[in-house]
């Protein structure tokens, strides 16, 4: 397994999707850019899934302020470097998590979805279940798909709304990975009881 996994939105759930991800795999994890230091997702990543250092790759930028990475970079006086994005060595399976979604800027010309097909990674996409998640779903694979980057399916976040995973497995032509519904607490445990509905070493 070697994903790039990206959302429809901020805060839709790609760090619990991560986590998720971790704990049903043995892949690394990389966070290329953190915006906002207060609590990273590097930090939730090793919290909820108990991953160890040796399946952590240091974030390439960490950032100061929760804002769009852009906004983030200028501020803290630095520019994000496409160029300073690069895989590990080795082929092994490896999680890579993005901020926001697909067209959040990184710098004046690059967006997201630019890293994404940079590092030649397929996409698993976070979208929401609730109302409006099938158009910014159909338009984020659609942006996908414009660029070829391949599409491994999609993570379903919230609670169970069968007419719209219907929708988005129909008109989106992407099957559902696991659907993952709001657990309290939110906890290790909770999420390895959520099992894949699809082989995830075959991503």
């Amino acid at each position: 397994m070697r994903c790039f996994i990206t959302g429809t939105d901020t805060d839709v759930g790609k760090t619990v999707a991560c986590a998720w991800a971790m704990l049903h795999t043995s892949a690394r994890y990389w966070k290329p850019v953190q915006a906002g230091l207060d609590q990273t997702d590097e930090a939730t990543m090793r919290t909820l899934a108990g991953i160890s250092d040796d399946r952590v790759i240091p974030t390439t930028y960490a950032l100061p302020e929760p804002l769009s990475p852009h906004e983030a970079a200028r501020r803290a006086g630095v520019t994000i470097e496409m160029s300073n994005f690069t895989l590990p060595d080795d082929d092994g399976s490896l999680i890579v998590e993005g901020a926001g979604g697909l067209m959040v800027p990184l710098n004046d010309s690059a967006y997201i979805i630019d890293l994404i097909e940079q590092l030649g990674l397929s996409a698993i996409l976070v979208c929401r279940t609730t109302l409006g998640t099938i158009n910014h779903s159909l338009l984020s694979l659609e942006a996908l798909r414009a660029r070829s980057i391949p599409v491994a399916g999609i993570i379903l976040s919230g609670p169970d709304v069968p007419h719209n995973r219907a929708a988005i497995e129909s008109y989106g032509e992407v099957p559902v990975i696991v659907h993952i519904t709001p657990l309290e607490p939110l906890t290790k445990a909770a999420l390895e009881a959520v099992k894949p509905e699809v082989d995830l070493m075959a991503l």
